[in-house]
């Protein structure tokens, strides 16, 4: 389906490139012809991601720019080192960050924390892009990786809840305001898509990390190479016509959550057997 030319001659910046979802549609990215910046706070998980992937390319394919997204001052440096380069096609707001608690029992530290990465940073970094794309003349496209619960909200998650439901609304303001300067923005809602660092912080039991990965219509998790495709297809001039849309991969399972009457997925076929159709 995806050629391996698709993304020739694009440069994309990853950020939270360096482990994750971000890694994954990172090394996509490279397979079908892109260069990548990747940018985080830890500069050797970078140095170790950019030897993976420039290795599997077979050439010098990644360039890593640590940085805190907090910091907007951090954040201009790291787009002029970029822009030295050569100037960006492509963004992807990947970072965050993301704990549970009881809502009640949190600090505006802790609030502060995830609502200055997801919130904050996201902003920085696509208004320093879209500044220089604009100054330029040039094209551009913007992915931000936003969640099923940034429409619905979410018990337990709310600083995540409050920062998502942002970014969609940033995509959507900037879709219809930079859209006519050549420049789409779009974001994915994905379900539960499995990551060592995220499950540590978020599923504190293995059965519960079993009964999340599942409650879904398909009953699985979603795959890295089902994310990072579609990442590469909202990126690619394939998908010119599409802006200011947010899309959801996550096997149904906000579907399965909104409807009032789905609890009765519990009942047997037995049960369901023995209860007579109401006659008119």
């Amino acid at each position: 389906m995806f050629e391996k030319t698709l993304l020739a001659g694009k440069r994309a910046l990853v950020t939270g490139g360096g482990t994750g979802l971000g890694r994954s549609i990172a090394a996509r990215f490279i397979e079908l012809g892109a260069k990548v910046a990747i940018c985080g706070r830890r500069q050797e998980v970078l140095a170790e991601t950019k030897a993976a992937l420039d290795k599997e390319a077979g050439e010098e394919r990644v360039s890593i720019f640590p940085c805190d997204i907090r910091d907007a001052a951090s954040v201009e440096a790291m787009l002029d080192g970029i822009w030295a380069e050569g100037p960006l096609d492509i963004l992807v707001n990947n970072a965050a960050g993301n704990f549970i608690a009881q809502s009640e029992k949190l600090s505006p530290r802790a609030v502060d924390a995830v609502l200055n990465i997801v919130a904050h940073g996201t902003a920085y970094v696509t208004l320093g892009c879209g500044r220089r794309w604009i100054g330029a003349g040039r094209k551009g496209t913007v992915l931000t990786i936003a969640t099923t619960y940034a429409e619905t909200g979410s018990a337990y998650v709310l600083p995540s809840a409050m920062a998502k439901a942002a970014i969609v609304a940033m995509t959507r303001s900037l879709a219809v305001e930079w859209g006519p300067k050549g420049i789409r923005l779009n974001a994915v809602a994905p379900g539960p898509f499995p990551t060592a660092g995220a499950w540590e912080r978020l599923v504190p039991r293995a059965d519960l990390a079993q009964k999340f990965e599942t409650k879904n219509p398909l009953g699985r998790p979603g795959r890295h190479e089902e994310l990072s495709d579609l990442a590469v297809y909202l990126v690619s001039d394939k998908s010119g016509y599409i802006n200011g849309e947010v899309v959801t991969i996550d096997g149904g399972e906000w579907l399965q959550g909104a409807g009032q009457f789905n609890f009765l997925s519990e009942l047997t076929d037995a049960e369901w057997d023995s209860m007579k159709p109401a006659k008119r």
